[in-house]
């Protein structure tokens, strides 16, 4: 699994949305994946559109979580991708950032995530933000 730079990802521009709960970045996603990706005839799986909710639901809930609230919410949409940045107000970087997405052995309130995010996506990269913060972009195949 390739991890680069989310800047290096396609030429669809991201579009800012003003979002404050996952449930909302959900319902978002879901109605720009069911209007503009791909043709009608060629839609995602629904397993694939799963997969991408649960990433949105995980970035977004981490940010309000652990990165002191979300700052910025942006999608686009690619040939064979969903590109995700979500921006929150923390400099803390997860732990394990790019590890191999391995589940913890023992459930203590939170630990899945993270390692759902990895294994559901195809690259991620993390960005300190200049007024501070971080912003987290990942690829999410539909394809």
């Amino acid at each position: 699994m390739e991890r680069r730079p989310a800047g290096d990802v396609g030429t669809a521009p991201a579009r800012p949305v003003p979002i404050t709960s996952a449930a909302a970045a959900r319902s978002y996603v879901r109605s720009l994946v069911a209007e503009g990706w791909r043709a009608p005839s060629d839609p995602a799986s629904e397993r694939a559109v799963m997969d991408l909710l649960l990433v949105v639901s995980e970035l977004v809930t981490n940010a309000i979580r652990h990165g002191g609230g979300l700052a910025g919410f942006e999608v686009a949409l690619l040939p064979d991708a969903v590109g995700l940045s979500v921006h929150d107000y923390s400099d803390a970087v997860p732990s394990a950032a790019y590890g191999p997405g391995t589940l913890p052995l023992v459930h203590e309130g939170s630990g899945y995530g993270w390692p759902l995010i990895i294994r559901l996506t195809r690259e991620i990269h993390i960005e300190r933000r200049r007024e501070g913060g971080k912003t987290v972009s990942v690829l999410v195949p539909l394809a």
